[in-house]
């Protein structure tokens, strides 16, 4: 493999064979199919969910296009991760650069972290539209709207950068084969010979550092809607308030479990193959895209309808006399 020296003992290798699902290569043939037929649910369901929030005049509020967002930053995780892994169980090995090994984490990681800071700016939404009902269209505007997902984006790149810095700088002199389909964070980081200590402090004290803060904004915002709920005097009025928070924390949840779920599996499962880890840390990134498209299309009112005019008309093949009850435009969005 390419390597560059910096005098004898200091050698670092440059290109890494990636070489997937080692210990299941038998099995490859059988893990095509299910993945397949999980990328292209996942690919469809969001799809569809987007082309009518697109399609649909009525759905141009920041709230519907905030969903539209979510679900286009899915498919293109999803994309990125199932791409790499379908590439794996094609081949024995796949040659890398550092170089494009390093943007291959940063994509990864910038899209996860990029999802939980778009959730962030869905919870300000909810927070507005409940908290200042009558002064919603004038605050969250289209300017606003832009700025608060350029906000996002910065903060994202701001979260991942650091650690891809800090790895651009670790010596890779430990082997060049890494036990992974893809260059996840930590894959890599397990060929150096040198200490890496520093890396892992600042990664988990990045991690740790935003997880809390964004649950401390979550936290903030979701108790002011509680609070702004139950002042309102009318209980059908707090359960339409209420309510169109539902679908929000739902997929707050999903995300939040599944990050969970797969870092304790990676710590606790220590008997598991590197094959089940990388299996299951894939299966806990998709779920939360497989769901989110399926919450926000049926727990969103006018979402719910349109889609539901969609296959009235597409698939059955049945045109509508009468037509649907669409929710009343003086409801809260969502």
């Amino acid at each position: 493999m390419s390597r560059w020296s910096n005098g004898s003992s200091n050698v670092s290798y440059t290109s890494f064979l990636l070489v997937g699902f080692l210990g299941l290569r038998e099995s490859c043939a059988l893990l095509v199919l299910p993945f397949l037929s999980l990328y292209l649910m996942i690919i469809f369901t969001n799809a569809l969910v987007i082309h009518t929030v697109l399609t649909q005049r009525s759905l141009h509020q920041p709230t519907y296009l905030l969903i539209a967002l979510l679900l286009v930053v899915n498919i293109c995780a999803t994309s990125t991760v199932v791409a790499a892994m379908l590439f794996s169980f094609s081949t024995h090995f796949n040659c890398i650069s550092l170089a494009r090994c390093l943007i291959q984490t940063f994509c990864i990681y910038f899209l996860i972290v990029f999802v939980c800071n778009i959730l962030l700016v869905m919870a300000l939404d909810r927070y507005v539209a409940i908290c200042y009902a009558l002064r919603y269209p004038e605050i969250v505007t289209g300017r606003l709207l832009a700025g608060l997902v350029g906000a996002a984006a910065t903060r994202s790149t701001c979260i991942v950068a650091p650690v891809l810095f800090l790895a651009s700088r670790v010596h890779f002199c430990h082997s060049d084969v890494i036990q992974h389909f893809a260059c996840e964070h930590m894959a890599p980081m397990k060929l150096s010979c040198r200490d890496i200590s520093l890396n892992k402090t600042v990664g988990l004290t990045v991690h740790i550092f935003n997880r809390v803060l964004d649950m401390l904004l979550l936290g903030t915002s979701y108790s002011h809607i509680i609070h702004a709920a139950f002042r309102v005097s009318s209980g059908r009025a707090c359960s339409k308030a209420l309510n169109t928070c539902g679908s929000h924390l739902l997929v707050i949840f999903t995300v939040c479990s599944s990050t969970m779920s797969s870092s304790i599996v990676y710590r606790t499962a220590c008997t598991a193959s590197q094959d089940v880890h990388n299996l299951l840390s894939t299966f806990y990134l998709l779920l939360p895209c497989l769901v989110n498209p399926v919450i926000y299309g049926t727990r969103t009112k006018e979402i719910r309808y349109h889609l539901a005019t969609l296959f009235q008309r597409t698939l059955l093949q049945v045109p509508s006399k009468k037509p649907l009850s669409l929710p009343s435009h003086k409801e809260l969005p969502g």
